[in-house]
């Protein structure tokens, strides 16, 4: 078994279409962007990224088949150091005079 087969669980072919998902839903941001939708352009745009986030997330860093505690893990420590940065930022915030 080769280096790249050990490692991979799907074929070169699935890849370059998770890649063309990506450009089409690229070129969809870039057009939503030209189209006046009012309060609910950047709504838009935030969930086409979230959805190119999640499948690059997925499966090109294979977080899809990973062991699940490793990969709670790593979400809690996430939210965890979140947590951390909107606290400091919001006592920042918060003490300033100018409020």
């Amino acid at each position: 078994m080769s280096e790249h087969e050990e490692h991979s669980g799907h074929s070169q072919g699935f890849y370059i279409l998770i890649g063309l998902g990506l450009l089409i839903l690229t070129a969809t941001t870039v057009g939503a962007a030209f189209v006046n939708l009012g309060a609910f352009n950047p709504v838009v745009a935030l969930l086409i990224a979230t959805i190119k986030a999640t499948l690059v997330v997925l499966f090109f860093m294979h977080v899809k088949g990973a062991s699940e505690k490793m990969t709670g893990a790593v979400v809690i420590s996430g939210f965890f150091f979140l947590s951390i940065m909107l606290t400091l930022s919001l006592a920042d915030y918060l003490t300033r005079s100018w409020k």
